[in-house]
């Protein structure tokens, strides 16, 4: 039989190794080993699209009556958002706050900190945790960064010349190109305030067939290889190959047609006015051959 002091012991091991094991999964354990003097704390935060993202309040220990804690949110055009808890009254307060992605990461009496969830565009901006206890003021400013990964491609054209984009990234991409040629970036903002980055290089040495497009961006680093379209000449000889020349072929056989159709019509209008005027001299031919004497002797003679 266990001593009762014993089985004490023991379950108060238990609910420790509990607690610290559930608070050491918390994303906001750091917060601890902030100082405990009233001070304000500046963080930037960024997150990616999509996620989830806990913003935290400064550690207050249980010795520390807290009264109130309270978020301000402050989002591009839009106005300022505050959520509060009073623990005294166990009541929470919004004033203009219309997105629910942005909550309580739990409970407010049991965890003051904020959760958004899925991330947008859109909570880009600063928020604000300020915590009121009886010994002073705790704040922890954060500035949220939202990240965009953008859709990297890399394409050849004609003339030796390649492109590589990265295609509505936030922030902008920047792009490096292995080996180096003559080139020329160039940016798009769009109206959701994501970035599109270009850049077109033309490689006119004939060794160079292949290069490599490298993308940097916070969301992660790409590598895109391609190779070059043949050079200008080529490129010349491709076009007059499979476009001037048939286009040259098809005008010269209708004008072939044209010409041969012009002789045909000509020869057949000669034809027929030499033989309408043979038709016309035939009758005279007989007059003349029957009022000549000559003609009589002629036939005599036959």
């Amino acid at each position: 039989m266990l001593c009762p002091c014993r089985t004490h012991h023991l379950r108060l091991l238990l609910m420790l190794t509990v607690f610290f094991l559930a608070d050491s999964s918390s994303p906001c354990m750091d917060e601890k080993q902030t100082t405990l003097s009233p001070t304000e704390v500046n963080t930037s935060q960024p997150v990616q699209t999509g996620e989830k993202v806990v913003l935290c309040c400064p550690f207050i220990p249980p010795s520390r009556v807290l009264v109130i804690v309270t978020w301000q949110i402050v989002l591009r055009d839009k106005p300022l958002c505050s959520i509060s808890y009073k623990r005294e009254t166990n009541e929470t307060l919004e004033n203009n706050c219309t997105d629910g992605r942005i909550t309580w990461a739990s409970r407010p009496d049991q965890s003051p900190h904020l959760q958004i969830h899925p991330v947008a565009v859109s909570h880009e901006g600063n928020y604000r945790c300020q915590m009121a206890t009886i010994d002073g003021n705790f704040e922890h400013n954060y500035h949220l960064q939202v990240l965009v990964p953008p859709e990297v491609t890399v394409f050849p054209e004609k003339n030796r010349t390649v492109v590589c984009q990265a295609v509505a990234g936030r922030p902008a991409a920047q792009i490096f190109w292995t080996p180096e040629g003559d080139c020329a970036p160039e940016k798009q903002d769009w109206v959701n305030g994501t970035v599109t980055t270009r850049s077109t290089c033309h490689y006119p040495d004939g060794n160079v067939s292949t290069v490599t497009c490298f993308v940097s961006h916070p969301t992660g680093n790409r590598s895109l290889s391609t190779d070059l379209l043949p050079g200008a000449k080529g490129s010349e000889k491709l076009y007059y190959l499979f476009i001037i020349i048939p286009v040259i072929l098809i005008i010269g056989f209708i004008w072939f047609l044209k010409i041969s159709g012009y002789r045909k019509c000509k020869l057949k209008k000669t034809e027929a006015t030499t033989v309408v005027e043979e038709d016309e001299m035939q009758p005279y031919a007989s007059y003349a051959e029957k009022n000549n004497p000559l003609y009589d002797t002629v036939n005599n003679l036959r």
